[in-house]
């Protein structure tokens, strides 16, 4: 992060420092840190670590909200309401799906996706794949994105494909990303890419939309 260390701002975000988070957001910037370094160095390496506490014995859920709060304000700061780039490229829907309770990494990528210019459909957490692809038909959606945080998603992320087959959705785009998911190759999960990061799946996005114009 142009030779500033991202540790600070990842130990406040881990200790749900909001006030500290945000201040130290606002000195990355200050400092000509871009926003999508911020965010990839310093958000998503907090929320692999909360990402990890999941899967520990020592798991505490008011620790993992109190932080997620954090991360978000963090985003809010960087992305504030009313000074995102109009929502030109097309629509994409997003979920966590069903038997999946985590959001932090779903909510993350719909403020970068709605910052690069991209109206976003929230279906949330614990999603019906039915309930996600009725809203793709519904939306207009040029893409479905999944965010899965524990493997036992991994089945259910590869029913997608066919649900939306089911309702003449055959060109939508799939994108998965979050932990579980980002450990299985586009093949098994039967979905066209697996992203590491949300600026990843907005990249992907712009890539096939060029070359769709």
């Amino acid at each position: 992060m142009n030779g500033r260390p991202a540790g600070r701002l990842v130990g406040l975000l881990m200790d749900g420092d909001r006030t500290g988070a945000v201040d130290e957001a606002r000195k990355l910037v200050e400092a000509g840190v871009r926003k999508e370094e911020i965010v990839s160095g310093g958000l998503e390496v907090a929320m692999k670590g909360l990402e990890s506490k999941c899967t520990l014995e020592e798991f505490n859920l008011l620790e993992i909200m109190i932080a997620g709060r954090a991360v978000m304000d963090v985003m809010r700061f960087l992305y504030p309401a009313g000074t995102n780039q109009p929502s030109t490229k097309g629509t994409v829907v997003i979920a966590t799906p069903e038997g999946d309770v985590h959001d932090l990494g779903k909510n993350i990528l719909r403020f970068v996706l709605v910052a690069e210019g991209y109206r976003v459909v929230d279906c949330g957490r614990d999603c019906p794949i039915a309930t996600l692809a009725d809203a793709a038909r519904d939306e207009g959606a040029r893409a479905v994105c999944v965010s899965g945080l524990i493997t036992s998603v991994i089945p259910v992320v590869r029913q997608l494909r066919g649900s939306l087959a089911s309702r003449g959705l055959d060109g939508v785009g799939i994108i998965a990303g979050e932990a579980a998911l980002k450990q299985a190759a586009p093949e098994d999960l039967d979905v066209d890419c697996v992203c590491d990061s949300a600026f990843d799946a907005a990249n992907w996005l712009d890539a096939t939309r060029e070359r769709r114009t």
